[in-house]
């Protein structure tokens, strides 16, 4: 008898592990990475983003569990806000917002109303 109540994580898709819908928006982004003797910045453009996070293209090599600054400008407002790294590839990077105020999580969810 099994108490398990859904699938294990893995045979979930991607899209059904996700917390929060995204959608697409592609717009040049800054990552900002604390190195050891320094800040190395580099650039991307993003591809998708909802309340939670967002998945970009990222001009850089970057570690999973790292956390980085992500500036991202918004229709109406830019966005600065510290981030995990939780996929990275030579194609595509994803990121999870961490500590996002209301009123950053409104600005986001009035990009994704829009679209």
């Amino acid at each position: 008898m099994s108490l398990r109540t859904q699938p294990a994580t893995g045979s979930l898709s991607r899209l059904e592990r996700r917390r929060q819908n995204r959608v697409l928006y592609s717009t040049p982004i800054r990552l900002h990475c604390l190195m050891p003797g320094g800040v190395r910045t580099c650039r991307g453009i993003s591809l998708d983003i909802s309340e939670g996070g967002m998945g970009a293209l990222v001009q850089s090599d970057l570690m999973v569990g790292e956390a980085v600054e992500v500036d991202v400008q918004l229709p109406r407002s830019s966005l600065c806000a510290v981030a995990i790294v939780r996929h990275a590839s030579s194609t595509r990077s994803g990121f999870e917002f961490l500590g996002l105020t209301t009123e950053e999580r409104q600005q986001i969810a009035s990009v994704m109303s829009s679209k």
